[in-house]
């Protein structure tokens, strides 16, 4: 079966899901140009998610997909947020801000039942996960209304685990991806491989369709992963400046910069690795450390510093999730970029 039969979309394309910089405006209009767009819902509170599921099931010329996080939070060390914090404290300090002040919370949800029972009204067409997958009668569920599951690997082991416990197709997440690693199995980097290296490993080892993730930026990117045995592919930085997206100006700025071209893996914006341009907080405390308490419980303490100094015009503590090759993000319409890496899938 191929990709598109299995999603229901015209072409074998999936945009990333980018929590903080993109809303359902992106994923329609990829989903107008035949692409299966995604929505990134793990930060969307029940009201949030639920305008955005109207907006799609209303408008989405085509299938859709809802990203959730399968994530354990882990328990609340005090110990280890009060040393994250004294880490954080000289920055509060240069920018006038309250330690004191700081609001307990994760910040990223991770699926659960409440949530299933809100989307089953909806019945989306596709449901992708990032670190591995809910418990098994969720996915019965998922799929009792007709809905596909995706989820990421970003080693082989991950996607044999993932096949065995009811995933549809696998996403195979290189090294060079921006945001998060989708890593669930083991939290040891050493492990994740390229792109180019894990696809076709996983397509040797796996029965179900995979699409390949991380460092595809243009129509020839998309061709190689195809060549490769991909059976789709899912792009995510290069649709950072569309108009459709919510990047900031001061991220926009910044991938439009020679600073785009250094990233780096990092937990200090979450506890959990992800990749993003190097920016002054990443050089001084990082870019991976040991201090901030592990996913996702980091983000609540370094999130202040963020606010305070986007509003002097400064993205020192702003986290600029972006691939190791961002020559594919351009300044049109996520319509149109669609087409244009479409342009590699003729006959697809």
């Amino acid at each position: 079966m191929t990709l598109t039969d299995l999603l229901g979309s015209t072409l074998p394309l999936i945009q990333a899901p980018m929590a903080g910089v993109q809303n359902s405006a992106l994923a329609l209009a990829v989903c107008r140009a035949g692409g299966l767009g995604s929505l990134p819902c793990a930060m969307l509170g029940a009201e949030a998610l639920e305008a955005e599921l109207q907006t799609l099931q209303r408008e989405a010329a085509g299938p859709w997909n809802l990203n959730f996080f399968a994530h354990q939070t882990p328990p609340a060390d005090a110990q280890r947020e009060q040393q994250w914090r004294s880490a954080l404290a000289p920055y509060y300090a240069e920018l006038g801000l309250d330690i004191e002040a700081i609001k307990p919370g994760a910040g990223r949800r991770p699926f659960d039942a409440d949530t299933l029972e809100l989307i089953s009204a909806y019945r989306p067409p596709v449901v992708s996960f990032h670190f591995g997958l809910p418990e098994a009668a969720m996915i019965e569920r998922i799929k009792g209304w007709g809905g596909k599951v995706l989820s990421s690997a970003t080693t082989v082991a991950e996607g044999r685990w993932l096949q065995a416990h009811g995933a549809d197709a696998v996403i195979a997440q290189g090294l060079e991806a921006g945001g998060h690693r989708g890593h669930f199995l083991s939290t040891d980097l050493s492990l994740q491989m390229g792109t180019f290296a894990l696809l076709p490993q996983l397509v040797r080892a796996l029965d179900i369709p995979v699409i390949a993730a991380g460092g595809i930026a243009d129509a020839d990117g998309v061709r190689a992963a195809m060549q490769l045995g991909a059976a789709g592919v899912q792009i995510g930085t290069a649709y950072l400046l569309c108009p459709e997206a919510t990047t900031s100006a001061l991220h926009r700025a910044a991938l439009q910069s020679e600073a785009s071209g250094h990233t780096a893996l990092t937990n200090l914006f979450s506890g959990g690795a992800a990749r993003g341009i190097v920016n002054r907080v990443m050089r001084e405390l990082g870019p991976l450390s040991a201090l901030p308490p592990p996913f996702p419980l980091a983000g609540t303490a370094i999130t202040p510093l963020r606010g305070a100094a986007e509003q002097l015009g400064s993205s020192d503590f702003s986290p600029l999730w972006a691939g190791q090759n961002v020559s594919g993000c351009e300044e049109i319409g996520a319509e149109q970029l669609t087409r244009k890496l479409a342009s590699a899938c003729s006959g697809r």
